[in-house]
């Protein structure tokens, strides 16, 4: 994309995290959000900080898993804002447990935010992006999108599930004026875990315990993301990687499809 400055940038999970990051990063290339969050508290804690570096700021408390908001939410963005150029599918949660210990409503709720809301950002959003001279859809995976870790199964379906579709859809669009990029961090200092519904882990930590453990290991801030998310979208390319742990989840699992198994089962013998 030649310059990011007047663009019309659609960001979920805006809220705190990366999202809140991606927003203020955004702003500062002179961008337009349009800014969601299913906690209003937070959103407005976002939407604040953007109005104070004097973005031009559509905000909505939304939940990306509702396939009727989602359906109606371009036609708003398009009404507030005019256009839109940018969407990043960003918004997630994740579940830590065992598949034994692990509910089908957990699953679905899960699967929900992290995988439909990806599909519904990026499809509804396509008649919109069509009209941009040129246009990206941003759609966060992760490092357990490349490899699967025990107590994280729904989290590692979802987001190997928006790696997939993601390359599809790419493929799909393939000389047209959008672009797809999918982006896989590897640990990010967020809170993510703090906020997790927890269950179990193989050593039988408590969430607090665990949440020690996986601030500790986590090497990327929110901010490094989004760096490298305009990074990417300035270069046009279709796949980022961010973190030290991301490139060696990335040449583990091309390396050694099967053996790299052996690394996650270490990993997750010490949680």
């Amino acid at each position: 994309m030649k310059t990011l400055n007047g663009k019309n940038v659609v960001i979920t999970g805006a809220g705190g995290g990366i999202g809140r990051a991606l927003s203020l990063a955004f702003a500062n290339e002179g961008c337009n959000l349009a800014v969601s969050d299913i906690d209003p508290e937070s959103l407005a804690g976002t939407e604040d900080m953007l109005v104070k570096r004097g973005a031009r700021v559509f905000s909505r408390v939304l939940d990306v898993s509702d396939k009727v908001a989602m359906g109606g939410y371009p036609g708003e963005v398009a009404e507030a804002l005019g256009s839109v150029d940018v969407v990043v599918n960003n918004a997630g949660v994740v579940v830590v447990s065992s598949v034994e210990e692990h509910t089908i409503e957990d699953y679905e709720w899960l699967m929900g935010i992290n995988f439909w809301g990806v599909l519904y950002g990026s499809k509804f959003f396509i008649p919109h992006l069509r009209k941009a001279e040129e246009a990206f859809i941003v759609n966060i995976s992760s490092v357990f999108g490349m490899v699967a870790m025990p107590h994280l199964s729904s989290y590692n379906a979802a987001k190997f599930a928006v790696r997939g579709f993601s390359e599809a859809l790419s493929h799909e669009l393939h000389g047209s004026n959008i672009r797809v990029m999918t982006v896989y961090p590897g640990g990010v200092k967020t809170g993510f875990v703090k906020r997790a519904r927890f269950c179990s882990t193989p050593k039988k930590k408590t969430h607090r315990e665990f949440n020690t453990i996986f601030e500790k290991f986590s090497m990327s801030s929110p901010e490094s993301v989004s760096r490298e998310v305009i990074r990417g979208i300035r270069k046009n390319k279709k796949r980022v990687l961010v973190g030290p742990d991301a490139y060696s989840g990335d040449v583990a699992s091309r390396l050694f499809p099967v053996g790299h198994g052996l690394i996650s089962r270490m990993i997750g013998s010490r949680i």
